[in-house]
């Protein structure tokens, strides 16, 4: 049987999720593989940072690559993200300042924030346009309030990455970029289940299931 054209790409999702985190796998690993013992050596220690960025935009333009030839789309937050990576990192190997690449964050979650509550305050959620393959059978409202609250997480974000940045160590700030954000995010999504339930998700997959036939 042939697959229908909407059908997405199996391992999709492991796949999507490569893309959004496996750059900054890739930047936490070099980075600690060159990092020197704590305190001993600051040269070292910004050659390991100017390492780690080098591969951390090359790690993101090959997530670009693939998403487009793999998943056959390039969203526009991983656009936007990709394009940050690149001009912050290079601020970073160019100025051999890790503090642009710490600043790279912020960047993005405070232009994500802004951006889907202006869109909330004009009455359209901008997430619909970006996530709806993801959600189909959400309803104007379930978006609204995804999309609002998405806004306001990003800031929440915007505003721990600034404290965090200011009173950890660079190598205690790039593990808290994997071991807290990662799954503050994770937890922020899977809290909504109940909410996008209830705004239509689940009369799609209810209407998916009735309507697919038995296999024979």
């Amino acid at each position: 049987m042939s697959q229908e054209p909407n059908a997405k790409p199996a391992g999709s999702g492991l796949l999507n999720l490569l893309v959004d985190y496996g750059p900054v796998t890739v930047f936490f690993a070099v980075y600690k593989h060159y990092s020197p013992p704590a305190g001993e050596d600051a040269v070292a220690e910004v050659a390991a940072v100017i390492r780690g960025t080098g591969s951390f935009m090359v790690a993101a333009v090959i997530a670009l690559a693939v998403s487009k030839w793999k998943l056959g789309k390039i969203s526009p937050m991983l656009w936007l993200s990709t394009a940050l990576i690149v001009v912050f990192g290079g601020l970073t190997v160019f100025l051999h300042d890790e503090t642009w690449i710490q600043i790279k964050p912020t960047a993005i979650y405070l232009l994500f924030g802004v951006s889907l509550l202006i869109g909330v305050a004009r009455g359209k959620p901008l997430l619909k346009y970006l996530l709806q393959a993801a959600f189909e059978g959400l309803n104007d409202l379930g978006w609204m309030k995804l999309s609002r609250n998405w806004g306001l997480f990003f800031f929440a974000l915007a505003a721990l990455n600034e404290v965090l940045r200011r009173q950890l160590s660079f190598g205690d700030w790039i593990a808290a970029k994997l071991w807290l954000f990662m799954p503050l995010t994770f937890l922020f999504t899977f809290a909504h289940i109940p909410m996008l339930l209830r705004h239509g998700l689940a009369e799609q997959a209810e209407g998916e299931v009735l309507s697919d036939p038995p296999h024979e």
